[in-house]
Formats: structure tokens, sequence, C-alpha cells
């Protein structure tokens, strides 16, 4: 049996769960009263959906307003705050259910609203031994994280109203349906495709969108000749910290259990985060003769979004290898993308969270392997199929995201506008778009 037998179990048996349709427990109250609350796996789940929660509020909010111009920084904190409001609504008004309920003859490509609206989840409904609005809620917290990871691609140049829109249609339109295929019993997952805390769902889609974003919006004035760099280092620290105890959550809690794959699955995040923080601060010393804290902080999220698909499915050798690829190639990609290509990309949400998120994905089918201390693979898989199914999968949530993303935007550059005026982006997106300063005096 592989070391970690237990884990390979836990996934099944939540896969098995998704693809029966967790809303049919709320439809069926025989479901619910044939199982009882496992208090244990309850509290640790609402636990893992607050630790979730706080890594946008406030843990993305304080990283990305650190990073950006002082005359920014409101613009970032409303945004999030915006977004967490406004998923939160559409969440629950259709969107739990396009991601994991049945769809019927379309249940390969999406979800169905029937049930996934307000009160249709009842007190008592169970999906498994936990409640379903537990679920639900823990769900909710990556919906939201999602795109607001994605802002920092467009910071300092979108207009609020565009980038209500924006989050909203994307959130249907490329959330909802890759969330379907991967974790709701879709037809990524029906072909073996594995992402256990969300490497395709979140970090590929974030770091697609955010790329997409940034080609269509164009650089910031100034850029890349003029010297943008972060107005508040302290702040992006205690951002970065607040992300990494969140992160545990994260991954932790897509066990949906307190058991030994989450504890195996926090040790994972914690040498993944270790790992890349290290050698992308190690690659920026030789480079650039001194080691950042930009640089450290920077490393230890490649490492964390790197880490997160294979969470669950890897053991702590798998980990470190993992997370020190993240900080060498995510180093690359960033250096490549800002002072080779000129994008601008403001926040290098393409760069650590879209290739982080590729590279975890694929080399999940290498490092579950039980010779490396992995899960071990399922029957009639192996490594080079499952690295291949891996790869599929990040290609097609690739090519979905892009489209998508892309006619957003077009559509409503054609409608609304995107951008702000350049005397509103000179003036500052906090003056401009939300009549406060920051800072007074």
């Amino acid at each position: 049996m592989p070391r970690f037998a237990s884990a390979a179990r836990v996934v099944a048996s939540a896969s098995a769960l998704v693809c029966a349709s967790p809303l049919a427990h709320a439809a069926n109250p025989s479901v619910s009263a044939a199982v009882s609350v496992n208090s244990g796996d309850t509290a640790w789940l609402l636990t893992a959906t607050a630790l979730v929660l706080s890594m946008t509020l406030p843990g993305l909010v304080a990283f990305y307003s650190g990073l950006v111009r002082s005359k920014n920084v409101l613009s970032i904190a409303m945004q999030c705050f915006a977004i967490t409001c406004l998923v939160s609504v559409l969440w629950l008004a259709g969107g739990y259910g396009l991601a994991f309920g049945n769809g019927g003859g379309h249940q390969a490509l999406i979800g169905s609203v029937h049930g996934g609206w307000f009160g249709a989840i009842g007190r008592n409904a169970l999906r498994g031994d936990t409640p379903e609005s537990a679920f639900v809620m823990f769900q909710l917290t990556f919906a939201i994280i999602t795109p607001a990871l994605m802002i920092g691609g467009f910071a300092e140049r979108m207009k609020f109203s565009a980038m209500l829109w924006f989050a909203g249609l994307w959130l249907i339109f490329v959330y909802l349906p890759v969330a379907h295929w991967v974790w709701g019993g879709g037809w990524l997952a029906r072909l073996g495709v594995l992402d256990f805390a969300g490497g395709i769902v979140v970090h590929v889609s974030a770091g697609i969108g955010a790329l997409v974003s940034a080609l269509v919006l164009r650089e910031r004035k100034g850029f890349p000749h003029t010297a943008m760099p972060p107005h508040n280092m302290s702040l992006t620290i205690l951002g970065a910290g607040m992300l990494w105890v969140g992160w545990f959550g994260f991954n932790g809690g897509s066990a949906l259990a307190a058991n030994g794959s989450a504890a195996m699955a926090i040790l994972v995040t914690q040498l993944g985060a270790a790992t890349g923080a290290l050698a992308w601060m190690a690659l920026e010393w030789v480079k650039f003769g001194k080691p950042s804290v930009l640089g450290i902080v920077t490393g230890m999220v490649a490492g964390l979004g790197t880490i997160t698909p294979a969470s669950g499915f890897v053991g702590p050798l798998g980990a470190i290898i993992i997370g020190v690829t993240a900080g060498v190639v995510c180093f690359a990609a960033t250096q490549f993308l800002k002072r080779r290509l000129h994008i601008d990309d403001s926040l290098d949400v393409s760069p650590v969270h879209g290739v982080g998120g590729v590279i975890g994905t694929v080399l999940t089918g290498v490092f579950m392997a039980s010779r490396f201390g992995g899960v071990g693979y399922a029957p009639g898989m192996h490594m080079l199929r499952q690295v291949g199914t891996q790869a599929l999968g990040v290609a097609a949530v690739a090519l979905w995201c892009a489209l998508a993303t892309y006619l957003i935007l077009q559509l409503l550059k054609a409608t609304i506008g995107l951008r702000v005026s350049e005397d509103q982006e000179r003036e500052g997106l906090d003056l401009s778009q939300h009549g406060e300063h920051a800072y007074n005096g």
C-alpha cells in the first residue's frame, strides 16, 4: 500500500460525492437523516473556511496594497472587498449549483442552478458527514480569491465599474465551468485530471486571466522606463504572512476532513513555501548581488501556488523538489515577461500564479508516485499517462480561460470602456475612482 493511502481514499470518496452532486443531498432529506454529522471534520472545515477567506480579506488586500503606488492603495482594497461581496451573492444565486450541481445531460460541461438558489440548501442537509452549508461556504472562499488574485494583472489602470462587470462575468463564464470540469464531476475529472486544492481551477485560470487582461489593457503610463516600486514593503510582508498561514486552510481544508491527508497537505504546503522562497532569494542574490524582501515573499507565493495542486498527493520529498522548481522557474518567467517581453502584468500574477499552477499540476503526475512518498496512482494509471492527463487539463483550461477572458474584455471595452483616462491614471485611482486618499497630511 502507498505510504499515504488514506489521502487517496479521501480524494476518491470526495470525487464520488461530487459526481453524485452535492445538491442531491439537499434535495433528499433521507440522505441527510441517514448520516450523522462528524463534528471534528465539520470544525476543521469551518476553520479552513475562515483561513481561506482571510487570504483575501485582509491578506491579499495588504499584500497587493503594499505593492502598488501610494495613490492606488485604496483602489486595490476596494476591488478586493467589492469582489468578495459580489461573488458571495452570485455564488448563492446559482453559481454553486453551476459548479457542483448535476447538469443532467450537460453534466460533463456544467452543473445546474436547480437547488443552488438562496434557501435551497437546508440547515440539516449534509454532504457526506459534514453540513453542506459548510462545503458551500468553503468553496465560496475559493471563488472569491480567484478573481481577486487576477486584479494584480491590471492594477492601477482599470475603471472600477469595468472591474465589477469583469469580475462577475469572469466568474460566470470562466471560473464556474472550470470548477465544474475539475471538481464538479465534469469532463476533466472523468479523464483523471487531479487538482487537490486549485492549481488549475485557481492559479492557472487567474494567471491566464491576468495575462490576457494585461495585454488587452496595455501597459501603465511610463512602463517599463519609469520605476514603479512598491510604496510600502512592510504592508506587503504583513500580507504575505497572512497568505502563508491562510494557505494551510486552502490546501489542508481541501481534504474535507480532519485526517492524515489534511495534515500531510499542510506539511507539504510549508515545505513548498519555504523552498520556493529560498530558491528565489538565492537566484536574486546571485543575479543582482543582494537578496530582497520582495524577492523572498514572491518566491514564497510561487512555492505556495505550485504545491497547491499536488498538496494532497505528494510527500515531503516531492514538496521540496516542487518548491525549488517553483522558485527557479517562476523567477525566470517573471524576468522574461517584464524585462524581455515588456508585458505589464503589474503584480506578476501570470508568471507567479499562472506558471506556478502549470508546474505544480504537471509535477503532481510525477511526485504522486509511491516511490517518491506520494499516494500512488489509480488503477490503470502510470507516471507518463498521469503527466499527460495533467498537461491536457492545463492546456484545456488555459485555452478556454484565454478565449473567454479576451471576449469579456472586448465586450466591456466596446460598451462601458476598460481604462481610466490618462489624467485619472496620473492622479491615481484612489481619488479618481473613489474620491479618497489613503494618506492625509
